[in-house]
C-alpha cells in the first residue's frame, strides 16, 4: 500500500472526501516529524512507537575505491510496533 492508497482507505472508511483524507494524513505525519525533531516519542496506543535512535560515528569503506571514508554520526528514526498490531499480523 503506498501512500495514495492510503488516502484512498482513509477517505472510503471515513466517508469523507480524498483531499481531506490527504490533509488528514499530512497532519499525522507531521505531527509525528515535529514531535521526533524535538527528539520526543510518539506512542500510539495499540499502533506503535515511533522514537529518535542514535548511529554512532565510524568508518567505511567506498565500494569503487576501496578508501577508507569516515561516516558522521546520526539521528535515525525508530518504530517498535505495539502488541495488537503484532497479533494483527500474526
Amino acid at each position: 500500500m503506498n501512500k495514495t492508497d492510503l488516502i484512498d482507505h482513509v477517505a472510503k472508511q471515513a466517508d469523507i472526501s480524498k483531499a481531506a483524507a490527504g490533509r488528514a494524513l499530512e497532519a499525522i505525519v507531521g505531527g509525528i516529524r515535529v514531535s521526533l525533531k524535538k527528539g520526543m516519542p510518539v506512542t500510539l496506543v495499540g499502533f506503535g512507537t515511533f522514537t529518535i535512535g542514535k548511529r554512532a560515528a565510524r568508518t567505511g569503506r567506498n565500494p569503487r575505491t576501496g578508501a577508507s571514508i569516515k561516516i558522521k554520526a546520526a539521528k535515525i528514526p525508530k518504530f517498535r510496533p505495539g502488541k495488537a498490531l503484532k497479533d494483527a499480523v500474526n
